[in-house]
């Protein structure tokens, strides 16, 4: 199930906030905006983002390298073409928006702005 595994990785890297994903972004943004205003909560935010990473990384170990727990598992076939053609945009959009946030950024720039002037 290599495709499957690949999709996967890609999606755990963007959770866990890897640079060049989507989650990076935000999580950058969020840590940045809360340091500048309480260091103690935005050093509790980083610990809980590097738990949480090393948590996404253990459950892509155990569930793509780990032992089947029921043998039937071991029938399914990797990812079919409708599936693929399902998770490619996903994939794509996920890296793209990663590398290029400025879009969703301009959008929620407005109401940033007047949550932040409230």
């Amino acid at each position: 199930m290599p495709v499957y595994a690949t999709v996967f990785m890609v999606f755990t890297l963007a959770n866990v906030g890897l640079p060049g994903t989507s989650g990076f972004v935000g999580e950058f943004l969020s840590l940045i905006g809360t340091f500048k205003v309480n260091t103690w909560v935005a050093f509790l935010a980083t610990t809980g983002t590097i738990l949480s990473a090393a948590y996404a990384l253990w459950l892509y170990r155990k569930v793509i390298f780990g032992a089947l727990e029921k043998p039937g598992l071991a029938a399914l076939a990797d990812l079919d073409a409708r599936e693929m053609l399902i998770f490619a945009p996903l994939v794509v959009l996920t890296l793209l928006l990663g590398f290029f946030p400025t879009p969703v950024l301009d959008v929620s720039a407005s109401a940033v702005t007047a949550l932040l002037e409230s």
